[in-house]
């Protein structure tokens, strides 16, 4: 999917209908994990200076197997870098499909919650979960929303985060 299309890409208009104007930074880069991201947030935060980061990480740790220690070291560690650079922290909860099973899926789950409650952060509701009851808004993968989906992620997303604004 082009970027364009994609729903940080769209975010700041739909911050603008909800009433904020303010500049986005997509940071993301497909693929990402945890790992990843945390390697990539000191440059980042130098680089932008943020006022808030929305963290929407770890689906592909979970999709790869990762222990839950693990991302949730990674998330715990982004989280403290982002509090000491002044900026304040909104955390997406997300979930793994059913199909790695009860114990890995509420461990993993339970990640979010638990992690939000001990590093005070906000922890915003899951978009997936209101996207994949459609299935016109799934690609075949069954993960990934198609572009049709992306306008609606970016308008829950911005309806989230005004709330932290």
């Amino acid at each position: 999917m082009p970027i364009e299309k994609s729903w940080p890409s769209l975010l700041p208009d739909a911050l603008l209908e909800h009433g904020q104007d303010v500049k986005v930074v997509n940071g993301s880069i497909s693929g990402d994990t945890t790992g990843n991201g945390l390697a990539r947030l000191p440059s980042l935060l130098e680089q932008h200076t943020p006022d808030l980061v929305l963290i929407e990480l770890g689906a592909n740790d979970g999709l790869r197997g990762f222990p839950p220690n693990v991302i949730t070291s990674n998330l715990s560690k982004m989280i403290t870098m982002i509090k000491d650079s002044g900026a304040d922290v909104v955390m997406m909860q997300i979930r793994v499909p059913p199909n790695y099973g009860k114990r890995y899926s509420d461990m993993f789950y339970d990640i979010y919650p638990k992690l939000a409650e001990h590093q005070q952060v906000a922890l915003m509701p899951f978009f997936l979960e209101h996207v994949i009851v459609k299935p016109e808004w799934m690609m075949d993968d069954g993960l990934h929303p198609k572009p049709e989906a992306q306008p609606f992620i970016a308008d829950f997303v911005a309806e989230e985060l005004v709330k932290h604004l």
